[in-house]
């Protein structure tokens, strides 16, 4: 009678933490401007937008699942033009139909941070997850599972628990940066972050960034968490999954700079394993001895701190044999404007010999993110090559590119945003994308807190906008033209 009741008036009826599952409807879609590191010029932030699908980090924010024929995605999100509250919203899209969904509301995370945005990912039976995640340790974190298959009306909280070092089991409940797949059989593969506070550093206690994974084979009992890499003061990994095989591309922060901190990120890494995390070796197959330690160490694919370059990671893909590609953005520093250009988006496909590093384009920031897409010998980038109506700010018009010869050269084909009026950021390919929702963003002002809205293309390159106000519980997206 209870669920009947929730399902009918909307209420929120369960607190877990400092957040409480609402399973509300949202009036429509509507993403959450978020902005870090204001700066003292023109180009006011460090970065800044509409980032209701940020980071890179995490992933992924849509899933198609075949049985119903419907890609399911999340996005960080707000209530209304006036709030600044992420909320952690859910939809879906509809192939047959062409309709969208009204999104559900399934959490205030009582925050502005869209470092805390959602992930989602379906289960072999097709329950839909969502992990709530958080930006370091002040914040918790959540785990959510829908009360049906392939239904975003209602989900119930997860009390999962976790091994600590000594095998106990205590809970999982604080989690960064999660990119989450799922083996059927087998279970779920996380890559996260946790943050070591006190580390001893060079002589210095300072908190470091340590990239992991955790498995579960049913979401609420799950391993210890095991360290891929702790080098100096930490990482940011991005990942993929070709099969069986679960990869992971990571910088490392230099402790090099006094002050520096997290801004500096450089050198390209890479590790994988096919036997769900039980091994890991290099995309040669040489075995690697987790955590890596050492700057120099055979999961290097690229040197870049002697040339004093930062690195920004942006995707993971696999080639048509399941040999790993990854798509970075390098740059001369952290701070935005042309003085620490040019930002060169490159490619580094291992061709079962050697890493080889092709330049792709270059764009106008560092946090210019696109999504790398590959059929057969046909390789696609989305991404916001092109300046927007904000310069040097995060993103811009969302351009397509296509290679046909494993990324040696690239061609423009399509500019898919134009005429616009804030930047578009943070396209993201859903797994398993399908021609009618090809990829997901959102967009903002980069110069200003502004209004964001939520859109998805197909693979044609016709862009929809998500309805921000709804009348009803499915309605057609709006074609942009």
């Amino acid at each position: 009678m209870l669920r009947i009741l929730v399902a009918v008036l909307c209420l929120a009826v369960t607190s877990t933490g400092q957040a409480q599952t609402l399973n509300q409807k949202a009036a429509g879609y509507r993403g959450i401007w978020y902005f870090i590191g204001p700066t003292n010029n023109e180009y006011a932030y460090k970065y800044s937008g509409g980032l209701g699908t940020y980071p890179a980090n995490h992933y992924p924010f849509s899933v198609y699942a075949p049985a119903v024929q419907r890609t399911f995605f999340c996005y960080g999100g707000v209530t209304d033009s006036t709030s600044r509250d992420l909320c952690h919203m859910i939809g879906y899209f509809d192939h047959k139909t062409g309709m969208v969904s009204r999104p559900t509301l399934l959490l205030n995370k009582k925050t502005d941070d869209a470092h805390d945005n959602p992930v989602i990912q379906l289960d072999a039976q097709g329950y839909i997850w969502v992990f709530s995640t958080s930006h370091g340790t002040e914040r918790p974190s959540f785990i959510h599972r829908s009360r049906k298959p392939y239904d975003i009306s209602s989900f119930e909280p997860i009390t999962a628990t976790r091994q600590d070092d000594a095998g106990k089991r205590i809970p999982f409940d604080n989690f960064s940066y999660l990119q989450t797949y799922y083996q059927p059989g087998r279970g779920f593969f996380n890559l996260m972050t946790h943050y070591d506070r006190g580390v001893l550093i060079y002589g210095a206690n300072k908190p470091r960034r340590t990239i992991s994974f955790i498995t579960s084979p049913d979401g609420v009992n799950w391993s210890a968490w095991q360290d891929i890499a702790t080098i100096e003061e930490g990482h940011y990994q991005s990942s993929g999954q070709w099969k069986n095989k679960v990869g992971s591309a990571f910088n490392y922060h230099p402790n090099t700079k006094v002050g520096a901190g997290l801004d500096y990120r450089t050198n390209i890494y890479y590790a994988e394993t096919d036997d769900f995390g039980k091994t890991w070796h290099t995309a040669d197959g040489k075995p690697l001895r987790l955590p890596l330690a050492e700057i120099a160490n055979p999961a290097l694919v690229k040197e870049y701190k002697s040339l004093g370059l930062n690195a920004y990671i942006s995707d993971v893909n696999y080639d048509e044999v399941g040999r790993p590609i990854i798509l970075y953005i390098t740059s001369k520093g952290p701070d935005p404007g042309p003085a620490n250009g040019p930002h060169e988006w490159h490619i580094a496909h291992w061709t079962g010999k050697e890493w080889a590093i092709h330049r792709v384009t270059q764009s106008d920031h560092n946090y210019d993110m696109g999504s790398l897409y590959v059929q057969g010998k046909t390789w696609q980038i989305i991404g916001p090559v092109e300046a927007g109506p904000q310069p040097y700010g995060t993103g811009g018009n969302l351009i397509l590119l296509k290679s046909t010869n494993q990324g040696q050269s690239w061609a423009t084909m399509k500019a898919i945003t134009k005429n616009m009026v804030r930047n578009q950021t943070y396209p993201r390919r859903p797994v398993a994308a399908q021609p009618g929702f090809y990829a997901f963003w959102a967009d903002g002002n980069a110069r200003k807190p502004s209004a964001s809205y939520l859109y998805f293309c197909n693979q044609d390159g016709q862009v929809f906008q998500l309805p921000a106000e709804m009348k009803t519980e499915l309605e057609k997206p709006i074609l942009v033209k």
